[in-house]
């Protein structure tokens, strides 16, 4: 005979990820603002900037927005690409060093 399914329970599991989902989305939008420098901007101001954004119909300037928010991304992604790569190259100089003495020492 079949289990019922405890519909409670799916619910409240999916509740409590649609609530994960909410906040990991407001704690990366913080992280925006603060990535791109707005944090700087009084609150007004940058609320301002972003109903302007939503509301704006220009899609020359929409387009403009995206191509900006990608080149900021991809900047973004390179220079921490280039620092895991520079953290990666030290911890691998470090590494090379020591088993390269350490091979010498025991011919």
């Amino acid at each position: 005979m079949r289990k019922p399914r405890d519909f409670d329970s799916e619910l409240k599991a999916l509740d409590s990820k649609a609530r994960e989902l909410k906040q990991a989305k407001l704690q990366q939008l913080g992280e925006l603002v603060v990535a791109t420098g707005a944090d700087a901007l009084p609150v007004d101001q940058l609320a301002g900037a972003l109903l302007a954004a939503v509301n704006a119909s220009d899609m020359i300037a929409r387009e403009d927005w995206r191509q900006r928010g990608a080149t900021f991304f991809h900047r973004q992604g390179n220079a921490r690409g280039r620092a895991r790569s520079r953290a990666a190259s030290a911890a691998a100089a470090d590494g090379d060093a020591t088993p390269a003495g350490g091979a010498t020492g025991a011919e």
